[in-house]
């Protein structure tokens, strides 16, 4: 579908796009935009997806920015001037940014060609990813109302999809919705108490790549362990390990190096790996969303592939309790906003938009607070557009030069210890350090001076403090940014209504997701278009019910042509003894037909004399 939803946007019409996974969204904006003069604006909530994007557009050539929390503001500022004044094709921005006043100002002087909107579902309150800041993007297209917008994403109910269509106010709207109809991916559910052993078994049936999720970090690990004990290749990946680490992995994993990645529901987003041929589930998804992208990485070639989840009774109980906790009591959530407040010193009133580094095991030690239930408290107050959460992106550390050529002349004159560095900048990078920020590696700065990464970090540090050039260092650590002047914790504006409908939406999706799993008589296919508002016009034919059923037909099949061969027989003779009925019909040393002929005799079709002939009963 991607030419039809290209020409629609690059016509100038509000578009509504809906591709499953690895159904190619970005090329859907980023196509049109280029077709145009102007400036493409992408709305995403998804930091590190943005940041791969940006740094693709530019290694195409084509000039992007990338705006989001834990930017220091003068970051921002360069930025979104070059965005007005300069030749910047893509500026994506987290949704929280939308309403700032230094980002409309700007906006508004901007030369938009295009508005588009990544993860579009997250504006609906009946999707599993609300976010509030997508509101915002209404009061974007009143600035621009001549301006086409492009919403996407993977998955849509009928509801989100109205919902998409009324709160971005998309008007005459083009709405290209592809199947969520996998035909070569054989969905299966396994009930199993050792799944490991198991996933074991499936990784011997099933040759290539896999992918297997399980909840939580300390799981990847272990499996992943166990994985190469028994000899297959494999390691993992959760928001906890540092940027290094996990780019490694993913790329062993993506090369082949590696042939199983054990992961956190952290793994998976903008991975482009066609020839991934199972992904497992050893834990429960919390929605059919969830699973259906996730289990959707597999068999993107076209190819036959498999995605299957093993699961417990324990899981099933477990699924429904994590929903029913997701929005913990107001009183708790008010207390871990204090405890927040507490842990970097902020008055109320003040730290807007300012953003902190954080370690949710620390935080929960230091004040003595459930994990979980801390975990989800944090997410409610990120729907309530308090806080931002940002689970371990890497941040490169970066660069500009704010002061003229002859400025920083006079800083080389005047300290003498920094002259050094500056040269090398100089020489490096040359005249882009005066042009906008750039990415440095202070440990390639060091090899080159023959000092070490901390004192290159000092260096610059200092070269900071005077205002001679913006140094951010590079971050890889989770991140809270507070959204908002800090609250009094008694008095935190907290949506009781919407968070109770939340959380009944939270529980009902856990439920269809245990149905799913429960489900023993229809086709998987079925249930996940139907979930989805669609219709079928048959059943998928690969998935672990269907195979089931036909082998059922197949065996009652087989049965009936047997009984009938038996009772042919039969008529056309004076009785045969057992040896020679079933010599007769083919079916020596069948046990079945020996099964059948048993059924017969019950059923007083067939009589057996005392010297064990057996004859038709006369009717």
């Amino acid at each position: 579908m991607q030419e039809d939803i290209v020409l629609s946007a690059a016509m100038g019409r509000d578009t509504l796009a809906i591709l499953p996974t690895g159904g190619g969204k970005s090329l859907c904006f980023q196509v049109p935009a280029l077709m145009h003069d102007g400036i493409c604006v992408v709305v995403s909530p998804l930091i590190a997806l943005m940041k791969d994007q940006v740094d693709n557009l530019r290694k195409k050539g084509v000039k992007a920015v990338a705006i989001f929390s834990g930017m220091r503001p003068r970051e921002i500022d360069r930025a979104l001037d070059n965005c007005v004044y300069g030749d910047i094709k893509f500026l994506y921005v987290s949704p929280e940014r939308l309403k700032t006043e230094l980002f409309l100002a700007r906006f508004e002087r901007m030369n938009v060609s295009l508005i588009a909107v990544d993860e579009a579902h997250c504006i609906s309150q009946w999707g599993y990813d609300f976010r509030p800041h997508y509101l915002e993007i209404g009061a974007l297209r009143s600035i621009h109302p001549q301006v086409p917008c492009i919403a996407l994403t993977a998955t849509a109910t009928l509801d989100v999809r109205q919902d998409i269509v009324d709160k971005l106010l998309l008007k005459n709207c083009a709405v290209f919705a592809q199947s969520a109809k996998r035909e070569n991916l054989s969905l299966v559910v396994r009930e199993a108490e050792n799944k490991f052993e198991k996933a074991q078994e499936v990784l011997r049936k099933v040759k290539g790549t896999g992918i297997i999720y399980v909840r939580n970090r300390k799981g990847t690990k272990q499996i992943s362990d166990q994985l190469n004990r028994t000899g297959v290749s494999a390691t993992y990946y959760h928001a906890g390990l540092n940027a290094e680490d996990r780019t490694a992995r993913q790329a062993d994993w993506i090369s082949g190096e590696v042939r199983v990645m054990v992961a956190t529901n952290a793994f998976g987003m903008g991975i482009d790996k066609p020839d991934v041929r199972v992904v497992l589930h050893l834990d429960l998804p919390e929605n059919i969303e969830s699973y259906y992208q996730e289990a959707g990485r597999a068999g993107r070639d076209g190819l036959r592939a498999f995605a299957v989840l093993f699961y417990s009774p324990l899981d099933l109980e477990q699924l429904r309790s994590r929903a029913a906790q997701v929005y913990p009591p107001l009183e708790f959530i008010r207390r871990v906003y204090q405890c927040l407040a507490n842990q970097y010193r902020i008055a109320v009133g003040s730290s807007e938009m300012g953003s902190y580094d954080f370690d949710l095991h620390t935080f929960t030690q230091t004040y003595q607070l459930d994990p979980l239930l801390t975990y989800h408290a944090l997410k409610v107050m990120q729907e309530e557009s308090l806080l931002l959460l940002s689970e371990g992106f890497a941040t490169p550390s970066t660069l500009h030069v704010p002061v003229s050529q002859s400025q920083l002349y006079e800083v080389q004159v005047r300290y003498a210890p920094l002259d050094a560095l500056i040269k090398v900048l100089l020489r490096m990078y040359g005249g882009e350090l005066f042009s906008g920020y750039v990415k440095i590696q202070e440990a390639r700065l060091g090899q080159v001076l023959g000092i070490s990464e901390a004192q290159v970090t000092k260096m610059l540090q200092q070269l900071d403090g005077m205002n001679v050039v913006a140094y951010h260092p590079r971050k890889d650590q989770p991140q809270v940014t507070f959204l908002t002047p800090r609250f009094d914790a008694g008095k935190l504006p907290l949506d009781q209504k919407r968070i109770s409908q939340r959380r009944e939406l939270a529980m009902s999706k856990a439920e269809a997701m245990a149905s799913y799993a429960e489900n023993t008589r229809t086709c998987r296919g079925w249930v996940l278009l139907d979930y989805f508002g669609e219709s079928s016009d048959g059943s998928c034919g690969v998935c672990d019910i269907c195979i089931q059923q036909s082998k059922s037909q197949s065996g009652r099949n087989g049965v009936q042509q047997i009984r009938q061969k038996i009772l042919a027989t039969l008529a056309g003779g004076n009785g045969f003894f057992l040896r020679d009925l079933l010599s007769a019909t083919g079916y020596a040393d069948s046990r079945e037909a020996a099964e059948v002929i048993r059924s017969l005799e019950d059923e007083e079709l067939i009589h057996t004399s005392t010297d064990g002939k057996i004859t038709l009963v006369s009717s």
